[in-house]
Parts: C-alpha cells; sequence; structure tokens
C-alpha cells in the first residue's frame, strides 16, 4: 500500500546529549535538537497484520496537524520545527477515523465490554500508552514514560490501512444518527484535535464556572475547537486573538463570541475593553510564539481584576517564556503544559458533546486525496486561509 513517509537525517546540533529515553539514530524526545533535513516520499510498504488485541482499519479520513507541517518544515539550518517525540522514517498522520476490517479475538470495546467487529466505525488516540510505567498507573497516560505517538515514532495514517491495538479506540456510531455516514468519519477525524484542546482547557486549565471569561490566542485547530468546547461549558466572552481574518470568523462561527486582530489593535488592550476590565479567567496560549505573546498575557493578568487565572500552554514551540514571577504571585495566577488528549474520559465525552450538537465539521476547509498530501502539508507551511485539511485515503 502508498503511504506518506517522512524521512530525516539524525544529527544532534552540537552540544545535545541523549536522554535515558532516547535511542541513538532512531527515537527522540527533543525532535527540533536532532533531525535535518526533512523529506516526505511516497513508500510502499505491506498492509499490517493485527495481533490478538488489535484491530485492522481502513482509514476513511484523516487530518492534517500542525504538528505534521512543523516536522516537514525547518529552520535555516535544516533542523526540523516539530520539538517532540519522533522516530523518522515514519508514515505521517494521527487525527484518523476510519472502519475496521478484521479485529483480533481479545480486540474489546471499552464502552460495551464487547468484542469490535468487522464494519464498525471508530476514531482512534494517537498516544500510544503503556498502562503500567508510574505516570500511567497514577491516571496520566499523556505522560507515560513509555510513550509512542502514532504518526510521529511509529507509522500513522496518510495510507489506507493501519493497524491499533483496541484499547485505544472509541466507537463513534453515535455520530452517524445526527450527521449521516460521511460527515462521521470526518468528524471522527475531528475527535483527536478536538480531544486536545478539550484535554488543555478542562483537564489540565481546570474548565471555567459558567459567566466568566476566556481568551484563546492564536485560532489552529485546536484554539478554534477550544472556542466551541468553552462556549458549550457556559463562557460568557470566548475572544480570540488572530491575525489572519478567515480564521477570526471561523472562530466565530464555532463559538467564539469576539474576535480581534493582534495586528492591528493592542490585544491586552482589547481584551481588558471587552471584558470591562474583568480579563479573563482561562487564557489558552495556542500560538506557538509564546516569547511574543506573553507580554500581552502578563498584562491582562496584572490589570485585569480576574483573581486565580490560568494560563494553559498547548502550542509546541522550541522558545522560551520571559516570565515576571511576581505577576503570577501577587494575581495568584497559574500557568500549566497540556500535551495529549488520552485519559480523563476526555475521547468519549468530546464524541458526546459532538453527537449532541457539537458540530465542529466547519474546521474542515478542504479535502485532499492521499497524493496530494505533501503538497498540502507544504502549502501549510505558509497558507493561512485553511484551517483543517483532511486526507480522504
Amino acid at each position: 500500500m502508498k503511504t506518506v513517509t517522512l524521512y530525516a537525517d539524525w544529527d544532534p546540533k552540537p552540544g545535545f546529549k541523549l536522554g535515558a529515553k532516547d535511542i541513538e539514530g532512531k527515537l527522540t524526545y527533543l525532535g527540533s535538537k536532532v533531525w535535518r533535513h526533512p523529506r516526505i516520499e511516497m513508500t510502499e510498504k505491506p498492509v499490517p497484520v493485527p495481533g490478538p488485541t488489535e484491530v485492522l482499519l481502513e482509514v476513511k479520513a484523516c487530518g492534517i496537524c500542525g504538528s505534521d507541517v512543523h516536522m516537514l518544515q525547518s529552520d535555516k539550518e535544516g533542523y526540523i520545527f516539530y520539538p517532540g517525540l519522533t522516530a523518522f522514517p515514519c508514515t505521517l498522520g494521527h487525527e484518523f477515523s476510519g472502519v475496521i476490517v478484521e479485529a483480533g479475538p481479545q480486540a474489546i470495546n471499552k464502552r460495551t465490554g464487547k468484542k469490535y467487529n468487522k464494519g464498525q466505525a471508530v476514531c482512534s488516540e494517537e498516544m500510544m500508552w503503556c498502562s503500567y510505567c508510574k505516570p500511567c498507573c497514577d491516571g496520566y497516560p499523556n505522560h507515560c514514560e513509555q510513550l509512542q505517538e502514532i504518526g510521529f515514532s511509529i507509522d500513522g495514517a496518510y495510507a489506507k490501512y493501519i493497524k491499533v491495538d483496541s484499547r485505544y479506540l472509541w466507537s463513534i456510531d453515535a455520530l452517524a444518527e445526527r450527521y449521516g455516514e460521511e460527515k462521521m468519519f470526518l468528524l471522527g477525524s475531528l475527535v483527536e484535535p478536538t480531544s486536545v484542546a478539550y484535554n488543555a482547557v478542562i483537564e489540565r486549565g481546570g474548565g471555567i464556572r459558567a459567566g466568566e471569561n476566556v481568551l484563546i490566542m492564536g485560532s489552529g485547530p485546536v484554539g478554534i475547537a477550544a472556542c466551541a468546547v468553552l462556549r458549550r461549558s457556559g463562557a460568557s466572552k470566548v475572544i480570540i486573538s488572530e491575525p489572519s481574518a478567515s480564521r477570526r470568523e471561523m472562530a466565530l462561527a464555532m463559538g467564539a463570541t469576539h474576535a480581534i486582530d493582534p495586528t492591528q489593535v493592542n490585544a491586552a488592550d482589547a481584551v481588558l475593553e471587552l471584558t470591562e476590565g474583568m480579563g479573563a479567567k482561562l487564557i489558552l496560549e495556542a500560538t506557538g510564539l509564546p516569547s511574543v505573546v506573553w507580554p500581552d498575557i502578563e498584562r491582562i493578568i496584572w490589570e485585569g481584576r480576574q483573581l486565580n487565572a490560568t494560563v494553559v500552554i498547548v502550542a509546541r514551540a522550541d522558545d522560551r517564556i520571559p516570565m515576571n514571577g511576581e505577576v503570577f504571585q501577587v494575581r495568584r495566577a497559574s500557568v500549566v503544559g497540556a500535551q495529549g488528549h488520552s485519559g480523563h474520559g476526555t475521547f468519549p465525552n468530546v464524541i458526546s458533546c459532538m453527537a449532541a450538537g457539537m458540530d465542529v465539521l466547519p474546521i474542515i476547509t478542504k479535502k485532499i486525496k492521499l497524493d496530494e498530501t505533501a503538497a498540502n502539508i507544504r502549502l501549510l507551511q505558509t497558507d493561512r486561509n485553511e484551517v483543517k485539511i483532511t486526507v480522504l485515503p
């Protein structure tokens, strides 16, 4: 079968030392420090064979993520932008849904306790948590010490078929009742990025009380999905800060109540004016440019009347934050990091929200064929008009 596979050269930056979980020449948790000269090739690979607890899926839809873009994008020295867990060569693609075409005898649906069968529609987590390390046993699968990630360190879903262990799967049958089969698979491919947003603002950020104000900085798919989740959670003002007009309009359609262009107005001034001096209870940093937006974040916290604000960092970036501790001490504010989407009932909660009417389908702005994937990943390096490009293998 044809796959969209990324290759890169293992060439650690001077002074880089392998971590305890890195594997020389193969795997690192700090991709932007190691991998150079990324390139994509259409590579023939055999159809995988599922084991006793696994299923073979025929991929129906797979979204292009910003992580895919940043794994192919490189700096002036040729190092990839993406700073996280990577092992190349690797077939990309981790936001996917599909139909089971073969299931092992012990492939069990977690929600029903029954065996998965051929023909069932599912989506999948991309974080392959082990279940037995200390973080997993403590209930933090997103921080598994043996973590592997579909489309980052093990082969992903830019292919016709993918093999996945059943414990990472979730049924999307409930989506068919409201949206129909075609839209069910498109929505199924959006469960993963929406779950990243849900994990960030609800699990890590602590959620909000109905009536509180929130600020989302950056309207990529995760930022836009966060607008939908927070509006559904009862936020009074959902403010999006984003330079792209088309993405601001998308965020407004998905749940934002106000949109500001930080290239035309000062973001902190605008947020304080919109909230009548209150500020925001939750601020999501989804730009990937934390050092650029941090001065505005601190001003909102310092000058706003809202105590106990939480800043959630969800965008991945090899960037340092110029943080003033005094601001966070005096204003009783917090900064938390958010990674992943697994655990805490996040996937089934997101599917339930979608089934109840949280339609995030407008996030998909373009649909392409598998052999168009590489060109569109490159397109997203410079084109901010598209929000989510979805591959239909």
